[in-house]
């Protein structure tokens, strides 16, 4: 085995297995601003490999990064990004006893190895954002059902595994297959419920940058995160990222399972609260969205002097073009840091106001991509409170 195989499986295989301790418990609670109920959410307990996150949950985890993760830089840390699990998984991995059974619509069904996944094709890196589909969703107003998310469900990092596509090879998809399905090491915690599984189109599953990885921001993917692989669909949200992966399934047809057919959706008309019996499709790609991280919101600055203001902001499933600061009736063009890590990462921008006059209120910024796509000025509400991509505003306090 060539020494860059041993590279490439030590950081899949780590010290041969992840466990997760169990959490430690302080006293603290954060204040997320929800319009639609309760807003405090405690900075406890601290997970084994994080830092101070907002816990919406223990078990299984939901932990929020707080917005100030996102002050400064584009990468997200490993122990301050945000954790999302549907259903309970193994608090303890063995990366030697693991194995990917890929079948279906293919020639041959293969169960591999970690090191059989590793070889599988060249070694890719992308940075790319995961966020969850409902991040936002607790600012939503009329109130909507799920996880109380304030922004904090999303970060960045730098993804390395192979190719989704590598790997197929390894059993040949069959001519015809449509989807591409995952499962991972997740249980339901009742009987009956259904088990978290994703799919994607062919096309989708083929491209170049969708990955089955082994690393995030260059060592091993941490347990909260899915060791020891997972699926990286850059530009769409985290969903169809499975983690602890066990399964990869071509499908000759339709994906008739809970999680694509019948939730996970969006409406394809203007709905509003009560509506029932409206068209629906899966949410798949990322809208635009930024932030401004600079000033929380009721910040006092300093009146008649200049102003400084930085943030954070995603093209989605396209590249950033740009940003604009935002009120009652006029915008300013904000300037972009530098397009360090590609299109689908997070990039900052800067604008400096001349002199502050008065309060600053109801302001915020305005991202578009290369294809056009900008958020709205209103929010588009669903009744899952997905896809939040509206303009996101905080007022400032001169004095």
């Amino acid at each position: 085995m060539s020494s860059q195989r041993l590279t490439r499986r030590a950081l899949i295989a780590g010290a041969g297995g992840a466990a997760l301790a169990g959490p430690v418990f302080g006293q603290k609670l954060i204040d997320l601003g929800l319009p639609g109920g309760p807003s405090l959410r405690p900075l406890d307990p601290q997970f084994p490999g994080k830092g101070e996150m907002i816990v919406q949950r223990i078990r299984p985890p939901l932990l929020e990064a707080p917005m100030e993760v996102f002050r400064t830089g584009t990468i997200t840390p490993n122990n301050r990004m945000f954790v999302r699990w549907n259903w309970p998984m193994p608090t303890e991995v063995s990366a030697a006893k693991h194995r990917v059974a890929v079948g279906g619509a293919v020639k041959a069904p293969v169960a591999l190895t970690l090191d059989e996944i590793a070889s599988a094709g060249e070694t890719v890196e992308i940075v790319a954002i995961n966020q969850c589909a409902g991040n936002g969703r607790g600012l939503s107003e009329p109130r909507v059902t799920g996880t109380q998310w304030g922004n904090g469900a999303m970060g960045c990092a730098k993804w390395t595994g192979v190719r989704l596509k590598d790997v197929l090879a390894k059993a040949g998809v069959a001519e015809g297959a449509k989807r591409v399905r995952f499962a991972g090491l997740d249980v339901p915690m009742t009987d009956g419920a259904p088990q978290f599984i994703k799919s994607i189109p062919i096309d989708i599953a083929m491209r170049d940058d969708v990955l089955v990885a082994w690393a995030m921001n260059d060592e091993p993917l941490p347990i909260l995160h899915g060791f020891p692989l997972r699926i990286v669909v850059p530009g769409w949200f985290s969903t169809y990222w499975v983690k602890m992966l066990s399964t990869i399934e071509a499908l000759s047809g339709e994906d008739e399972s809970h999680y694509v057919a019948e939730t996970y959706r969006w409406p394809t008309v203007a709905v509003k609260p009560g509506d029932k019996d409206f068209p629906t499709v899966p949410i798949t790609a990322m809208p635009p969205r930024s932030f401004i991280t600079s000033h929380a919101d009721g910040a006092t600055v300093a009146l008649g002097k200049p102003l400084t203001l930085e943030g954070i902001a995603m093209g989605g499933d396209a590249g950033l073009a740009k940003v604009d600061l935002v009120g009652d009736g006029w915008e300013i063009p904000c300037t972009l840091g530098p397009d360090e890590h590609g299109p689908y990462a997070f990039r900052r921008w800067s604008v400096t106001l001349p002199s502050v006059s008065g309060d600053l209120t109801q302001i915020g910024t305005k991202a578009a991509n290369s294809n056009g796509l900008t958020q709205p000025g209103e929010l588009v509400w669903n009744p899952s409170g997905y896809a939040r991509s509206v303009i996101e505003r905080i007022t400032l306090r001169a004095q």
